[in-house]
């Protein structure tokens, strides 16, 4: 038999599609493994006296992983180690989440020798990503 679909594209989904997109493929994935989602949000910000946002890091914890998304050190602000203590302040809570490891990508017109010198290393690279520059994922043991 052959099914019929309607197909919608948007830039700006309904929060009920988002969330029915993530549960079924939560629900999958939990009844494939055997294991529940642990997925919580971790957000470590930096301001400075005065209260405005000098920096902040946003990613998530998940399957004893800490997933680094984005990291950010106001222009003003770098080069004063705030953006290692931000690292470090995430990577301290996702231990004690018990996580073992730690993932992020960057690219190459970003930061890409800073996570180095966070204990870092390089295990793939996508040339082309953006046009003309690459994509450069990075991992870390926690444990």
């Amino acid at each position: 038999m052959i099914q019929t679909f309607t197909l919608s594209v948007t830039d700006t989904p309904a929060p009920a599609d988002l969330a029915g997109v993530f549960d079924g493929l939560r629900a999958y994935n939990e009844a494939s493994l055997g294991r529940a989602y642990d997925r919580r949000d971790l957000v470590v910000v930096a301001r400075d006296a005065d209260g405005t946002l000098k920096g902040g890091l946003v990613g998530y914890t998940n399957w004893e992983w800490l997933y680094v998304d984005l990291l950010w050190v106001d222009e003003s602000t770098r080069g004063s180690g705030l953006g290692g203590q931000l690292m470090a302040a995430a990577e301290t809570e996702a231990k004690a989440r018990g996580c073992r490891w730690s993932r992020l990508y960057t690219y190459d017109f970003q930061a890409p020798g800073f996570y180095p010198k966070q204990g870092y290393r390089v295990w793939a690279e996508m040339e082309g990503y953006p046009p003309g520059h690459r994509q450069i994922w990075f991992r870390k043991d926690l444990a």
